[in-house]
């Protein structure tokens, strides 16, 4: 009797934790409801900045967007909660749940953007651990730097890639879109690590031709007029992109007049390094992340044609 009231008394007590626990971890139903409605007021300040043709008022609707959300965030285990009716918003999260990325922008009248974000980090009592991102691309005298938060190479990224090794600190692979100006587009392939609690960005991993040195990350540019495909290919382990080339051999360095030249390259994911696969095929399947603020295009499945 004993034995058998001891092992109900256990199991009520393992229930209870249990309980506790999830309500510990879990968003409360009031606080749901208060971030959905949140989010509504929050997607319509984030489509003013961009549907407005004033700079200064959609650097205004920016503010409130910052501030309303920066607010919202503050909700307990506001982590569990999606933002998936901010359409303007990037959210990525990291495969391991230990983060999440939040990146936007604001185009301006000259064709130029100022670009946003925030890394939020996971905490085991759902209180708001931030780490903000000051987009410092005006003050960059090359795009090869490694940098920290405070001096972001900014971009609106699209697609997250984990590369890992046993009993090694993971990195991310960020792919993102950067706009530029009225002439080109860039896109990016950038690196996120963390080190003693600090952001940062930018890892020497990036094999280039033969003879060239190996870069930090990789910054596409190429005519606004035209598209680029960059995205990951999980059956292979390969970040997949189009090779740029110019319209003609003199217009070598101008990027205003390069465009794909209809072939492909490619990075096979190693922790050391990121190994370059040059002149690659595709098959044609139907890929969402082909082509980001474009028309989409045809690609992804891959067969190499030599090997490295």
């Amino acid at each position: 009797m004993r034995k058998s009231f001891c092992k109900a008394s256990l199991l009520f007590f393992l229930l209870c934790t249990a309980l506790k626990m999830q309500a510990q971890i879990t968003l409360t139903p009031n606080n749901l409801q208060q971030l959905s409605k949140v989010q509504d007021t929050l997607s319509a300040y984030s489509d003013s900045t961009i549907s407005l043709n004033d700079d200064v008022v959609r650097m205004e609707y920016n503010t409130m967007f910052v501030k309303k959300f920066i607010s919202a965030l503050k909700t307990p285990h506001s982590f569990q909660f999606d933002f998936d009716s901010l359409t303007n918003v990037s959210v990525l999260k990291a495969p391991d749940q230990s983060f999440r990325i939040f990146t936007w922008f604001l185009p301006f009248k000259d064709g130029t953007y100022k670009f946003y974000g925030t890394i939020q980090l996971a905490t085991k009592d759902g209180s708001l651990k931030l780490l903000p991102l000051n987009d410092d691309t005006q003050n960059f005298t090359e795009d090869n730097l490694i940098t920290n938060q405070k001096k972001w190479y900014g971009a609106r990224y699209y697609e997250i890639v984990p590369v890992t090794d046993p009993g090694k600190t993971p990195f991310y692979l960020l792919l993102g879109w950067k706009g530029n100006n009225n002439k080109t587009t860039k896109k990016v392939i950038e690196v996120l690590s963390f080190e003693k609690g600090e952001v940062v960005f930018g890892k020497n991993v990036f094999e280039m031709q033969r003879g060239k040195p190996v870069k930090n990350r990789m910054v596409f540019e190429y005519n606004k007029q035209n598209s680029m495909t960059l995205t990951f290919n999980k059956q292979v382990n390969m970040i997949v992109f189009d090779h740029l080339a110019p319209y003609d051999a003199n217009m070598v360095g101008n990027f205003e007049f390069y465009a794909s030249d209809l072939s492909f390259d490619g990075y096979t994911i190693g922790y050391q390094k990121m190994y370059l696969k040059e002149n690659i095929q595709l098959k044609n399947d139907t890929s969402n992340m082909d082509e980001f603020y474009s028309t989409p295009r045809k690609a992804t499945t891959l067969i190499q044609k030599g090997k490295h």
